[in-house]
Parts: C-alpha cells; sequence; structure tokens
C-alpha cells in the first residue's frame, strides 16, 4: 500500500497552536502507511517587504504551495483573530488558485484546529473560517466525533469541528490531558480517512 502523507501546517503567534500540531502529527504517525509533513507559516506582511527570515530561526520548514499539492489529507491551524484565522494562513490558503483550477485537493480529507485565550474567543467560528476555501477546493470536511469521549468531559479545548485549545492568558502554551488526546484523535482520524480514499 502506497503512504499517505498529511500535511499539518499551522501558524502560531505565541506556540499554543504549534503544540497542538506536534500532537496531531503524533495521531497522523500511529495509523500504518501515514506520515505526518509538519510545516510552519512565516508572519504576513502588510506592506509587502519580507517580515520574517527566508529560512525559519527554529521549528518547522515554511509551507510552500507544492506542499499542499503533494498532501492526501490536510491539518491546518491557526490562533483565533477575531473569530477568524490569522492572516498569515488567510495569505497562504490565497496562494492556492493554481491548485484549486487544476482540483488537486478535490476528494481529499482536511482538519481544522485552533487556539484562542477566552473562553468564548472564536475556537468554532476561527475553524469554520479555515473550512470555507478548503471546501471551495472540494475537500472534504473531517471534524472530531464525539465518540472521543474527552470531547464530552474537556472543561478546556475541544469542539466538534476540530480540536481547540483554551489558553486562559497569551503566553500559556501548555495543553491539557484532553486537548492532547483530542489533538491525537484528530491526527488519527485524518490519516485513516486519508487512506481509505486514497484506495478509491
Amino acid at each position: 500500500m502506497s503512504q499517505a502523507n498529511i500535511l499539518v501546517v499551522f501558524y502560531s503567534r505565541h506556540g499554543s497552536v504549534a503544540a497542538m500540531a506536534k500532537h496531531i502529527a503524533r495521531g497522523v504517525q500511529k495509523v500504518p502507511n501515514a506520515h505526518a509533513v509538519i510545516r510552519q507559516l512565516p508572519e504576513a506582511s502588510f506592506s509587502h517587504e519580507q517580515t520574517s527570515p527566508a529560512l525559519p530561526e527554529d521549528g518547522y520548514p515554511y509551507c510552500e504551495v507544492e506542499d499542499f499539492a503533494a498532501c492526501d489529507g490536510l491539518a491546518i491551524g491557526s490562533p483565533s483573530y477575531f473569530g477568524s484565522m490569522a492572516a498569515p494562513v488567510k495569505l497562504m490558503l490565497d496562494q492556492t488558485s493554481p491548485i484549486w483550477m487544476s482540483g488537486q485537493l478535490a476528494d481529499k480529507p482536511a482538519c481544522g484546529f485552533a487556539s484562542a485565550s477566552t473562553m468564548h474567543g472564536g475556537h468554532e467560528m476561527t475553524i469554520q473560517s479555515m473550512m470555507i476555501p478548503l471546501l471551495h477546493h472540494g475537500m472534504i470536511w473531517a471534524g472530531l466525533p464525539y465518540k472521543n469521549k474527552d470531547l464530552i468531559h474537556t472543561a478546556t479545548g475541544g469542539t466538534p469541528y476540530g480540536v481547540t485549545h483554551f489558553a486562559p492568558h497569551t503566553q500559556y502554551t501548555g495543553l491539557s490531558d484532553e486537548e492532547i488526546a483530542l489533538c491525537e484523535a484528530q491526527g488519527q482520524r485524518i490519516a485513516e480517512l486519508a487512506i481509505k480514499l486514497k484506495k478509491r
């Protein structure tokens, strides 16, 4: 059986979303014949000048449009900015028009993950904002079903739209036990779906 490559791409301002990406990738790696490809996004520039180094100083490589084109499944993450995805995530998605035209993401599974520093800071809306352009690509959205019991019991992050993290203050990056379990469940689910869809 051929390998399914799952792109885990994220923008993280203070580290919470990066921590989630790591655990989502661990969930992907639990699935035989699935491989996680982790990529981060640089800061967006509002003056059309490069604000981040050409290569990241630490962490994962920057994402390129080609990474989207090569994936068999996608997990995309962002902090919540006024109930929507952060500008670097929107900027990246806006650059995927060439692969939208060719339909390279159609019929592949996708999921979203998000973090907010208040309980009502737009966790679900942020995931929905990332869902919309991926539906335009023809991707199949994979939320997080309630068969994951941590989704019922969590007092921090969760949501059936996709896994989220509640950071009680800006610099807090620690994930709760439930959030870690849900991240791994999300990664495992997207990998299993990618393999099933790739077989068709």
